[in-house]
Parts: structure tokens; C-alpha cells; sequence
């Protein structure tokens, strides 16, 4: 079930992020991030008005997910970008789709236009995931990132979240 995260779930939000700054190019983030940080992390994206989020299977959380403002200042307050990290036993398991809704619907309701996904190059399950999902590339940058000693690309997929407006 999706929930609300709080600040006493940074310790199972580290066991899940920290695996995958440590061991993978998902994320370019080059350090662990230590509990003290996730904390703030929760706090300024609640506090900001955007979303952050847990999946919790009884007293188990298996993933998390949050967006918040994809650059600072006013022109881009209705553009956010999102992350979705899973526990290594609920990748596959389908709860990805659900918090990607999630986040969407949480965004759209607060005004939000566009949805970005900035993705790894090399991470192809997650690209297919999201053009699965309505989000269509819409920028690659080479060599974006640096990390275990190479070059890696950021793709932007990007979904209007206003689209079945008409005056979108």
C-alpha cells in the first residue's frame, strides 16, 4: 500500500537508495546518502508541497518515490521530476506502475504540467518502463554523468500530465 513517508522512514528508504548509489549508475549521486540526509529530504519535499512516498507490505518498505520542482524559480514551478527506487525483491513485482500513478495524480492536483523522468542512458528497463507509462524522450545528454570510472548519458522522458485538456 502507498503511504505518506515520514521522517522515521529514513532508515528503510537508506536500505533501499543507499545499494544503488553504491553499486549502480541509476543514480550519479556519488555518496551514500546517511539518514540525517533522507530525513531532510522527506521534510523539504512534504514541505515544498510535492510528494514523497513509501510502499509498505506490512511492516516492510519495499520501495519509495518523490517529485519535487525539476529546477528552481518560478518559470519552472509546474515542471517536476520524479524518482521511483524499489527494494531489490520488489523489482518485477508490478508496484512501480501504481507509484508512478500516484505521484502523476499527487502532481497534477497541485497544478503541475509535465512530468520528468531523468534517466540513466544505459538503464533500459527503466526507459521502456516509462514509455510505457505516456512518457516520451525528449532530450540526451551525452555524457552526463561520471561514475565507476565512465561516461554515462541522462535521457529526459517527459509526460504532460494536462494533457487531456483542452486548453493544455
Amino acid at each position: 500500500m502507498i503511504r505518506d513517508a515520514r521522517p522515521d522512514d529514513a532508515s528503510a528508504i537508506g536500505a533501499i537508495w543507499n545499494p544503488i548509489i553504491r553499486e549502480t549508475a541509476i543514480s550519479f549521486w556519488p555518496t551514500e546518502r546517511s539518514e540525517a540526509e533522507i530525513r531532510s529530504y522527506i521534510t523539504s519535499r512534504i514541505s515544498g508541497g510535492h510528494g514523497c512516498f513509501v510502499w509498505q507490505d506490512g511492516d516492510e518498505i519495499r520501495a519509495f518515490a518523490s517529485y519535487g520542482q525539476f529546477r528552481d524559480g518560478a518559470g519552472y514551478a509546474h515542471s517536476m521530476e520524479h524518482t521511483i527506487h524499489l527494494a531489490p525483491a520488489a523489482r518485477g513485482s508490478g508496484i512501480a506502475a501504481p507509484l508512478l500513478r500516484h505521484l502523476e495524480q499527487h502532481a497534477k492536483a497541485r497544478g503541475a504540467r509535465l512530468m520528468i523522468g531523468g534517466i540513466t542512458g544505459s538503464n533500459a528497463r527503466s526507459i521502456a518502463f516509462h514509455a510505457r507509462h505516456g512518457y516520451v524522450e525528449q532530450g540526451r545528454i551525452p555524457a552526463a554523468g561520471f561514475k565507476f570510472g565512465a561516461w554515462h548519458d541522462l535521457v529526459f522522458m517527459v509526460k504532460d500530465l494536462q494533457a487531456d485538456r483542452p486548453d493544455a
